[in-house]
């Protein structure tokens, strides 16, 4: 941002609840574009999973059965790898809404002076503060909120299509109010540690390492979701041979010998609801949301001192 740009005053305007939404829109209109981008094409991934990817992926899994699924050349395998990328790409905007809230939203406007010029033109910090978390946090919780709902949806129908194993176990308990949940905590992390580091690339590397530890943690050690304590989430599977007769699975998938000994061409899955989903789903979400109001309040509080020894 050049000098002039920093020192040009606000318009009067801006100086309206209004006024600073269209100015925070204006200032951050890149970061708002590459937001619309990602929600629309990982909702359309999504989309394409939903559709035309799991039609595919379906006619494979008729041919070869489960087995099909692990094998390297079968496109079926391509579409158990791909049900997770969705995932993959939530997580890792989360990270980039903490390094965005520390770096551009928050300490980029106090390093370039930004902020205080704002504040001399009858904006209050607080209101400044109120105003640059509530748009980006409108923005978030709509759009990982569409990705969480297509998500699940995906999950209700073509479930069926994924390996066994910690993989469908850990997704199905990662898929509810928690994701949209998170990516706020980072908002407000990010946001409290810019206004703490009050410079841009210090701000951008501690609010990617305390979101990174929120991460690990979530996934490690709380009792409500953890990829590692395997939450109880049973499926029920069949075989059938190729005169059409349901047998016992016999658990060979990629063992084309035992294939061929019980006659099996094809298998079915079906993932049984977990009991315990809500409660951990919800008990998640209270905990984010609980430390996100903790961050927020602890950023007021560092500004409102900030402000008072200007």
């Amino acid at each position: 941002m050049s000098a002039a740009a920093v020192l040009e005053a606000p318009p009067a305007s801006a100086r309206t609840p209004r006024g600073l939404i269209h100015t925070v829109l204006r200032l951050h209109r890149g970061a708002l574009w590459i937001w619309l981008a990602f929600v629309t094409a990982t909702a359309g991934f999504l989309l394409w999973l939903l559709g035309p990817g799991a039609e595919a992926a379906q006619q494979k899994l008729a041919v070869y059965g489960y087995s099909g699924l692990i094998m390297p050349d079968s496109p079926a395998t391509g579409y158990n790898d791909l049900f997770y990328y969705p995932g993959t790409l939530i997580t890792v905007a989360s990270f980039a809404v903490a390094l965005f809230a520390g770096g551009p939203l928050i300490a980029r406007e106090l390093e370039s002076g930004t902020a205080q010029l704002a504040w001399t033109q009858s904006v209050s910090p607080a209101r400044w503060l109120a105003t640059a978390l509530a748009v980006p946090a409108a923005f978030i919780v709509l759009g990982t909120t569409l990705l969480t709902v297509l998500y699940h949806q995906l999950w209700s129908t073509h479930s069926d299509l994924l390996v066994a194993g910690i993989g469908p176990r850990s997704l199905y308990f990662s898929l509810g109010p928690a994701t949209v949940a998170a990516p706020l905590l980072g908002l407000a992390l990010g946001a409290l540690i810019g206004l703490t580091a009050r410079r841009t690339l210090p701000a951008l590397a501690f609010s990617g390492f305390a979101y990174f530890l929120v991460y690990a943690f979530r996934g490690n050690h709380w009792p409500f979701q953890g990829r590692y304590q395997q939450p109880e989430l049973s499926s029920r599977s069949r075989a059938f041979t190729s005169a059409g007769t349901e047998i016992r699975d016999p658990g060979c998938y990629d063992d084309k010998a035992c294939l061929a000994k019980h006659d099996v061409v094809r298998f079915t899955r079906e993932y049984l609801p977990s009991s315990d989903y809500w409660p951990r789903q919800l008990l998640e979400t209270g905990v984010l949301l609980a430390l996100t109001a903790v961050a927020v309040a602890l950023a007021f509080g560092v500004l409102r001192r900030r402000a008072a020894t200007r």
